[in-house]
């Protein structure tokens, strides 16, 4: 009998390469291969899994959601989805805030794209190196000609301008401010290697949306639910965005994005003018509220403390520069670039690691990771770096 990895390259297209593991089951921050070897996850699906793996509050929650009503579509009401948006509306703490809920990342920057271009503006500017998704709109934000290359010509309209530069962002919008529908920027930029913006940028960003009536979109697809040690990265600035886009760890695991719209903006979208069929599916959302139970203020505190215990030991690691980032989204900035090497050789030394670029590792593990579980991580990481390192010079 074939393994999943065996049947992989003849079953699904090659989008991803050859896997290396296959993974069978996990708890908490850690994973077990089907040789049965365990491995601690600092990679959490991509930052998806916020309350690591089968949470009994998300096992509870889908499993009396899906035994008592599935999938309706969005011609009925249900309770998990009006729950869900009433509560990410409260976090905005904007009574004008209405939420529109899809299933992904790229999904939600679409939908905000759309309410751009609702304003009968022409412009939209979205930073350089930024991600905001796959798809052709969302692929047509992000800032990565690399991704965007093979598929263009993408939508037009979008200009990029340098992350963190206020004076480039100020020129580009004053050359036409009346036409500029929005600013797209991400609080952290996760996959150009976990870049916080600069003091004052998002604030910045606020100011100058606030004085030509422009959208601010802040991506809180990878930083949200908590990650950073707040509910949204962008708190952290003191600022309310126009438009905030979410995903990865809000559905705890089931795919599931949204759009928070607030002021004029939440009223861009009308009847008829976005849509989606599996978006706000209860069962999904029915995770989401469990996850929400568990992520509040007290939670979020101990993954502030989490992320700077993590932080305060790499940073005492031979062969490690510097550590950004905020919270439990972390960018380990190597003195090598052995970054991909140390993806494969974690494997052998049971740790699940992420390289966005040759020099940097993405540590986003598990929101309920233990002190324990990243003190090991970290000794196994040091191993890592050190073999990897003396196979560099």
């Amino acid at each position: 009998m074939s393994t999943a990895i065996d049947a992989w390259a003849s079953s699904l297209m090659d989008t991803y390469g050859a896997p290396q593991l296959e993974l069978v089951s996990g708890a908490g921050a850690t994973v077990t291969d089907a040789s049965g070897k365990e491995y601690i996850d600092l990679l959490a699906g991509i930052a998806v899994n916020a309350l690591g793996h089968a949470h009994p509050a998300i096992v509870r929650a889908v499993s009396e959601q899906t035994a008592t009503l599935g999938h309706v579509s969005n011609f009925f009401a249900t309770r998990p989805v009006v729950t869900l948006a009433q509560r990410l509306q409260a976090r905005t703490g904007d009574e004008s805030a209405r939420v529109f809920l899809c299933n992904s990342g790229a999904e939600a920057n679409e939908a905000a794209f759309k309410l751009a271009r609702l304003t009968g503006r022409g412009r939209i500017l979205a930073a350089e190196h930024g991600f905001h998704g796959r798809t052709m709109g969302a692929l047509a934000l992000t800032g990565q000609p690399d991704k965007r290359r093979l598929f263009e010509p993408l939508a037009p309209g979008v200009e990029f301008y340098p992350y963190g530069d206020t004076a480039a962002l100020r020129f580009l919008v004053e050359r036409d401010p009346g036409d500029v529908a929005a600013i797209f920027l991400e609080p952290i930029q996760g996959e150009s290697g976990v870049l916080p913006a600069p003091d004052g940028f998002v604030a910045s960003v606020r100011e100058i949306c606030t004085r030509h009536g422009i959208l601010m979109v802040v991506d809180e697809v990878q930083a949200g639910v908590g990650r950073t040690g707040r509910f949204f990265a962008h708190e952290h600035d003191n600022v309310a965005p126009d438009v905030i886009t979410m995903a990865k760890g809000l559905g705890g695991g089931l795919p599931l994005g949204a759009v928070i719209a607030r002021g004029r903006a939440a009223s861009l979208f009308t009847p008829g003018s976005h849509g989606t069929t599996f978006g706000g599916n209860p069962i999904a959302c029915s995770a989401a509220n469990a996850v929400l139970d568990v992520v509040d203020d007290d939670f979020m505190d101990e993954v502030k403390r989490k992320g700077e215990l993590f932080s305060q030991l790499l940073w005492q690691l031979d062969g490690v520069n510097n550590v950004r980032g905020r919270g439990l989204m972390l960018g380990v900035v190597l003195a090598r670039d052995v970054a991909k090497e140390m993806v494969t050789a974690g494997l052998g030394n049971g740790l699940i690691l992420n390289a966005p670029s040759a020099s940097v590792v993405r540590i986003t593990p598990p929101l309920v990771i233990t002190g324990d579980e990243i003190r090991e991580a970290v000794r196994r990481f040091e191993a890592t770096l050190e073999s990897c390192s003396k196979g560099a010079k």
